[in-house]
This record gives structure tokens, C-alpha cells and sequence, in this order.
């Protein structure tokens, strides 16, 4: 049972994979397409805010059109199309790893009354690691589900996994579980 004061962050979803291992990446993102938006149904129906933060792409523009379009390619159309965010969800560009560092994240969830962050997305073992560290210095409960995180190494998720456990005191169920 996901509490009341929850919010669902998506995690560099819009991505174009088009770097040096991009492709496995990719892949193993795949795998996390359902899990996520089970728990982003989950989330609206039950009230939950839906906040995506993602790389700007040297756009520095916190447009979802545009960031889309510079990311939809043959690689990435099965990833970010069905996750695309939609008019209610917020979307927020964010210019180093965590989601918290130079972002409005923290006052926005704040201002939302959040006190427990279900983090997704990719990559597991950086940017969703990053911003579990940060999101536990600030005292968040943390829901990390194992199937809603992909990394390029299957080793560095699951390793990802351990720490934000027993480190960061993470609830990593899978998403099945956790709802």
C-alpha cells in the first residue's frame, strides 16, 4: 500500500540511447516500460503527483515537446511513447545526475506535501542512485521497485539495488508488490 503523501518520479525517461552502449541500455529499459506506467496508472488514479525530471539535452528548456523530439528516434520510439508524460504530470529538466541538484524538485515536492518518492527510470546505478542519496539526506521514505530501474550492466543495477537498500533504507519490492 502506496501512502498517501507519495509521489511517482520518472527518471530520465526521454532519453535517445545514442551513445556508447545506449543500445543495451535501451534494452534493458524495455523490460521497465510496464512496471512503470503500472505504477504511473497507480499514481493518478489514486491522486499521486507524477513528476518526471530528465537531461536537457543542451536544450536547457524544460519543454516536453521538444525534448521528445530530440530523443524520438528508431532506438528509443517503444521507450518513450507509451511513458511519454501527459498534460497533468510535471516535467522538470535537470542539468548533472540527481534530480535534486539545480532543479525546483525539493521545493516542488514540498509544496506538495510529499513525503515518500517511488523513484523509476534509468540509469539505475547514476542518475536514479544520485537522486536516492539525495532524496534520503533529505529524509524521503524511499520505494526504489526492482523492475522499474534499468542500468546498461545488470551487475551496476543490482548493485544500485543493495545500496539504496541498505544504505538509503529503500523499499525495493517489485512494482507487483509495492501496489
Amino acid at each position: 500500500m502506496i501512502p498517501k503523501d507519495t509521489a511517482l518520479l520518472v527518471i530520465d525517461i526521454m532519453n535517445p540511447f545514442d551513445f556508447s552502449h545506449g543500445e543495451t541500455l535501451a534494452q534493458h529499459t524495455k523490460k521497465i516500460v510496464s512496471p512503470i506506467n503500472d505504477l504511473r496508472d497507480y499514481c493518478k488514479k489514486k491522486g499521486h503527483p507524477v513528476i518526471y525530471i530528465n537531461d536537457h539535452y543542451e536544450l536547457w528548456k524544460a519543454d516536453l515537446n521538444l525534448i521528445y523530439e530530440k530523443c524520438h528516434n528508431e532506438i528509443s520510439a517503444d521507450i518513450i511513447t507509451p511513458l511519454r508524460p501527459s498534460e497533468d504530470d510535471y516535467f522538470l529538466i535537470k542539468p548533472k545526475h540527481s534530480a535534486f541538484y539545480g532543479t525546483a524538485l525539493n521545493t516542488l515536492l514540498h509544496h506538495l506535501s510529499i513525503k515518500n518518492i517511488i523513484l523509476t527510470g534509468i540509469a539505475g546505478n547514476i542518475c536514479v542512485l544520485f537522486t536516492a542519496n539525495d532524496a534520503y539526506m533529505r529524509e524521503f521514505t524511499l520505494y526504489v521497485p526492482k523492475d522499474a530501474i534499468a542500468s546498461v550492466s545488470e551487475e551496476d543495477n543490482h548493485y544500485a539495488l543493495t545500496m539504496m537498500k541498505n544504505v538509503l533504507k529503500a523499499n525495493i519490492d517489485d512494482t507487483g508488490t509495492l501496489l
